[in-house]
């Protein structure tokens, strides 16, 4: 069994990502962190930021594959199917605050995978200071 995390250089994507480790080091099985590769570049600082949360998972111990689909992935669909793939038995999501109007005009990766997950699925909100 697995975990799999839906990543972004986000504040939610970073607690995402701690949550993701934390249970993976709690059930005792491995980590599949999807991020998905930016349609532009990335500035120098989000590639360090990267690095930084790789840095994160090597040391953690838990043993972990990193997915970067391709910019035309849709990122929903390459969780979805990588939780498919893994059997896995928990998805992690960062999720962020969204306007009623925001939430009626466009549907976010989260609602997407919570709808369509098929297993459980834990959203996390970034702490912010």
């Amino acid at each position: 069994m697995t975990v799999v995390v839906g990543y972004m250089p986000t504040a939610p994507g970073h607690a995402a990502l701690d949550a993701a480790i934390l249970e993976a080091e709690r059930r005792g099985t491995d980590l599949v962190v999807v991020q998905p590769r930016p349609k532009r570049r990335q500035p120098p600082e989000v590639a360090e930021d990267i690095d930084v949360e790789r840095d994160k998972l090597a040391r953690s111990g838990v043993p972990y594959e990193l997915r970067e689909p391709d910019h035309d992935s849709d990122p929903a669909d390459v969780i979805l199917d990588t939780a498919r793939e893994r059997r896995a038995e928990l998805i992690v999501l960062g999720i962020r605050r969204r306007s009623p109007v925001g939430k009626i005009i466009m549907a976010s990766t989260a609602q997407r995978v919570l709808l369509e997950s098929p297993c459980p699925v834990l959203s996390v909100k970034a702490v912010y200071d």
